[in-house]
């Protein structure tokens, strides 16, 4: 009974030890990608912006797919890619064994904080277009929200097919990277 009990007090504490660590994730990644958007945003054009914009939603869906990737992939290839030392295959291990977090992180964290900035920077884009137009009609923003929205949502889909038929390739392509900052 004793064991039991142990088993789940450690099993608590490392979910809130989880929970810390991704709250503390979040916000400096948060304060991190902000900071950078509105610095870039400063005195910047509607290309800049446009540009920013498409850069934080291309990196929710990536993140998203390498989450989705991550969760659908089968260990079986990476342990023969790590047998045959070919690099990136061990990095690719550890992204899953580590699954459920990697995809905490990729989905929720990455791609919530993606979608907050890319909503900023969808305000910045109106308040833009409303100058250059001289006008302050809902519908511009109801407008540009509505595209964003889409792009994200429907990049985000095509991403997920994508992720779970190609994942080895993905999960292979994530660890691979990795192991450039390994060394």
């Amino acid at each position: 009974m004793k064991n039991t009990r142990s088993g789940r007090r450690d099993k608590n504490s490392s979910q809130y030890g989880w929970v810390a660590t991704v709250f503390c994730i979040a916000v400096v990644l948060s304060a991190a990608l902000s900071l950078a958007s509105e610095s870039l945003m400063a005195g910047a054009g509607m290309a800049v912006a446009l540009l920013i914009l498409a850069l934080f939603i291309g990196l929710g869906i990536l993140f998203d797919i390498i989450g989705v990737a991550v969760t659908a992939a089968d260990e079986k290839p990476f342990h023969s890619m790590a047998a045959h030392r070919e690099k990136g295959a061990r990095e690719a291990l550890r992204l899953l064994k580590n699954a459920s977090r990697v995809s905490s992180v990729c989905n929720d964290v990455v791609g919530d904080i993606c979608g907050i900035v890319s909503g900023t920077t969808a305000a910045v884009i109106v308040a833009q277009l409303q100058r250059s137009l001289d006008t302050r009609t809902v519908l511009l923003s109801v407008g540009v929200t509505a595209l964003i929205s889409g792009l994200t949502i429907g990049g985000k889909a095509l991403g997920k097919t994508f992720a779970i038929r190609k994942s080895t390739q993905v999960v292979f392509l994530a660890g691979r990277f990795l192991h450039l900052f390994h060394r």
